[in-house]
């Protein structure tokens, strides 16, 4: 069975370490995306929390690069599972790996359990777990 590991990180703390397995993979920088970190009232929230949330919603296109990036996603695990591969790691980064990539790795988590539910998904935010 195919697991896809998705992660949301930190670029000032680096790159995740690759995948087991075949190691493929991406990364998704977020950091072009409304940072809702510049703004005192998010500032100690993640983007699991209703008020970052709306915020990523309204103010920034985070929907539309979900969409974008969904697409590349979308294709690669169709193509591991018809390879039979075992691994497949989708990371997203931002400035503290603590809004917008918190944010796009649960909301891709969740696509690829509707579109796949035959996919395991290990869903990990590196430097929220901590």
């Amino acid at each position: 069975m195919l697991t896809v590991d998705v992660i949301s990180f930190s670029y000032k703390k680096g790159y995740p370490s690759p995948a087991e397995g075949n190691g493929g993979g991406f990364v998704f920088d977020c950091r072009f995306l409304h940072n809702p970190g510049r703004y005192e009232q998010y500032k100690t929230l993640t983007g699991k929390d209703p008020e970052v949330i709306d915020f990523l919603q309204s103010d920034s296109n985070i929907d539309n690069a979900l969409s974008s990036f969904w697409e590349i996603i979308d294709e690669a695990v169709a193509v591991y599972k018809s390879r039979d591969f075992t691994s497949l790691q989708v990371a997203f980064g931002c400035t503290g790996g603590q809004h917008r990539s918190v944010y796009a790795a649960e909301a891709t988590a969740r696509h690829i359990l509707d579109k796949f539910p035959d996919v395991g998904v290990n869903l990990i935010h590196r430097e929220q777990d901590k």
